[in-house]
């Protein structure tokens, strides 16, 4: 990986995937590249998040810039993925994404190895912004 852009994160979801990775039987690396993302993390409280930042729930269209395709797809946690528009926070994708606010851009390793380069073009839902501090 790359330098990687900063990220912020909420308290309620940074406890949340900590019980994740606690709970489920997920690859080693896997769950290490999830806590390496928390721990680089600057956490700060869900009522203070701002609305243009990817959170746990949040759709969010970004680019991949290396392939020139646009997406749109709400991060979800691993037991709600699977459905149509959702990416888990433990599939690479969903781990690039976490945090990254508007206008951000990272650098991250795909499925098999294939790089990405993802931007984050709009926040469409974020369930902080609108009071859903439940999902």
């Amino acid at each position: 990986m790359n330098k990687s852009p900063a990220i912020v994160l909420t308290r309620l979801d940074v406890q949340r995937l900590e019980k994740v990775m606690a709970d489920i039987p997920a690859p080693l690396e896997m769950l290490e590249a999830l806590e390496d993302e928390l721990l680089r993390a600057r956490v700060i409280s869900h009522k203070q998040i701002p609305k243009d930042v990817v959170t746990m729930n949040s759709t969010v269209r970004f680019i991949d810039e290396a392939s020139d395709r646009e997406f749109v797809l709400t991060l979800v946690y691993p037991d709600q993925a699977g459905r149509p528009g959702t990416i888990s926070v433990l599939a690479p994708v969903g781990m690039a994404l976490i945090g990254l606010k508007v206008g951000q851009s990272i650098n991250w390793q795909g499925p098999a190895g294939r790089p990405l380069r993802l931007k984050i073009i709009d926040v469409l839902y974020q369930p902080e912004a609108n009071g859903d501090f439940h999902l």
